[in-house]
């Protein structure tokens, strides 16, 4: 228990390190008028999320605490729209289209206006 603790711990540190240094370069390439940090965490971790779910799916010796320092720490800090890839994808490659569509639009569209109530509560708060 505590090693996978750890490894989550440890994995979380690394990936919002390497989110960190991903959204500076890219602001120093391209500055900052739109947000190519932010895409090229979710694609890029989004692709890494798919890439190790098959990895550990045919590896034997992957322990517990390897699965989740890359999934839920790296990845999770890195960038949590992997998460939200892969329940998308399992939910999709089970079937249930109508349920992967109306839970990609929901989780989009619930978040971004879950933000816009956030900003409005607490500018209300300190206004």
């Amino acid at each position: 228990m505590f090693s996978t603790i750890a490894a989550i711990a440890v994995g979380g540190a690394t990936g919002a390190l390497a989110r960190h240094g991903v959204n500076v370069s890219s602001a120093h390439l391209w500055g900052t008028n739109f947000p190519w940090g932010t895409v090229i965490v979710n694609v890029v971790g989004s692709f890494i999320m798919g890439a190790l779910i098959v990895k550990f799916a045919h590896m034997d010796g992957a322990s517990q605490a390897t699965r989740v320092f890359f999934t839920t720490g790296f990845l999770g800090a890195f960038t949590t729209f992997s998460t939200f890839s892969l329940d998308f994808a399992t939910i999709w490659e089970r079937g249930d289209t109508g349920i992967a569509m109306a839970y990609m639009l929901s989780s989009v569209i619930l978040s971004v206006l879950a933000l816009f109530a956030g900003l409005w509560v607490m500018r209300g708060l300190v206004a």
